[in-house]
């Protein structure tokens, strides 16, 4: 009688809209980031601490550790921390692409204006430090780091707008994750295409054909993951031998990831509606009908997720609580002389995330919006754009990934110490500005294409 009950009082609910398969991934993915921006703030401040004190030769040598295979005359090493920047980032790269994916076929990207928005912005979130850094470093030795100031973290980015709790509303954090995570992006293509040394077309032809492999065995209907991990490990090798930066792999895999699930809610309740009227049986754990039935539920209520959900579901956690913090205390130590504050490459640097990004990212948001390209929901003000823009200057990993490719040893000093500086400013800045706003400067409607804040 009580499970009568209990199935009337199911049938009485409302059932899950399709909405909800958008908001629980995005809501999931704020958690983590805003919990893993903890532990990397833990980690840069231990790498800080320790390249600052007495043991800073034994922990700064430690990542230069060689590791790696020799059979023979054959060898494959590279140090620990060139292990940590081209293979584990390659995961986070992946990462990236899988929600971007989602976020373009199922969630706010799905909208062409509302993803025009987040995009524009990007795009000028990175020209314009970019452009502002060439200015002050032409001609100079420093030059070659244009890229470094493109960049923007999202750990930290999600994690400062966590502090702000609901202060804030959800549209200025759909914009940001969007944002950084099509910064991210671009940051890979300026390593693929910036940073990359000369290339070996055999080896990328091999990779090309790698991926012309991934596509096939889709298209084929294969949805092991083991062998699309063994797959992309040898696309990995491949882009590796042919002097483009490996960790491009991760974002071309994760575009290529499908974002529509093979069972629908309907096909996954009548497999399991067959489980249900099977009666309990004793025929042991032979291959009988009822465990066939078992087998296909099992498989079916695995594929209501689309790869893309599933992976993202399985390394999120691993890429914000393992990779990430590995990679902030293999790179973010440095010495703190403040005689460099005024170099000039630390200076550009500064320059670039401070003014670069905010200004940036408002002035190409204004002209999408004015233009028609793109839409500003009402509640999203040009006030909570500024604020954004300056936590958008907090480039700290992806600034430090790219700093180590684009400068030399007697320069990455002067960059990482501009990188540390402007990112702790834009974080008290923007934090600064998003809670001074007054409650009815963030909830009164404008015009979305006028300049009033």
């Amino acid at each position: 009688m009580s499970k009568g009950r209990q199935a009337d009082r199911d049938l009485t609910r409302l059932p899950k809209e399709f909405i909800d398969r958008l908001t629980r991934p995005f809501a999931r993915f704020l958690r983590i980031e805003a919990a893993s921006a903890a532990v990397l703030l833990l980690c840069i401040v231990a790498a800080l601490v320790l390249s600052n004190s007495p043991w800073a030769h034994l922990f700064l040598d430690a990542w230069e550790t060689p590791v790696g295979l020799q059979l023979g005359s054959l060898e494959f090493a590279r140090s620990l921390r060139d292990w940590i920047n081209d293979g584990l980032m390659t995961l986070f790269f992946f990462l990236v692409a899988l929600e971007l994916k989602r976020e373009l076929v199922l969630g706010e990207l799905k909208n062409p204006r509302m993803a025009a928005l987040s995009i524009t912005a990007a795009l000028g979130g990175m020209l314009v430090p970019a452009a502002l850094y060439l200015m002050l470093q032409s001609g100079q030795p420093g030059e070659t780091g244009w890229g470094t100031v493109m960049a923007t973290d999202t750990a930290f980015v999600i994690g400062c707008l966590a502090l702000l709790g609901s202060r804030i509303p959800q549209s200025l954090r759909v914009f940001m994750l969007s944002l950084a995570i099509v910064d991210d992006l671009g940051a890979i293509l300026v390593v693929a295409i910036g940073y990359s040394s000369h290339i070996a077309w055999g080896a990328l032809a091999l990779a090309a054909l790698g991926v012309a492999i991934v596509r096939a065995m889709a298209a084929l209907g294969v949805r092991g993951f083991p062998i699309y991990f063994l797959v992309g490990g040898s696309i990995w090798l491949a882009v590796d031998a042919s002097g483009i930066h490996a960790t491009v792999t991760g974002m071309i895999l994760g575009l290529l990831t499908p974002a529509r699930r093979w069972v629908s809610d309907e096909r996954l309740y009548a497999v399991l509606g067959r489980v249900v009227a099977h009666p309990a049986g004793n025929d042991g754990s032979g291959d009988t009908k009822d465990r066939q039935t078992l087998q296909v539920a099992e498989i079916a209520a695995r594929e209501t997720l689309s790869p893309v959900e599933r992976l993202e579901i399985g390394l999120h956690p691993w890429v914000g609580f393992v990779i990430m913090p590995l990679f902030a205390l293999a790179n973010a130590g440095l010495p703190l002389p403040l005689g460099d504050l005024g170099n000039s490459v630390t200076v550009a640097v500064f320059v670039g995330f401070v003014l670069g990004k905010p200004i940036g990212i408002l002035t190409f948001s204004w002209l999408a919006v004015r233009s028609g390209i793109a839409i500003r929901p009402p509640e999203l003000s040009w006030r909570l754009l500024a604020g954004g823009g300056l936590l958008a200057g907090i480039g700290f990993t992806m600034a430090l990934f790219i700093a180590n490719l684009a400068f030399s040893k007697s320069l990455i000093e002067s960059a990482k110490l501009g990188i540390f500086l402007a990112s702790v400013f834009s974080a008290v800045a923007g934090l600064a500005l998003l809670m001074w706003l007054p409650a009815r400067g963030r909830s009164r409607q404008v015009d979305p294409g006028s300049l009033d804040i």
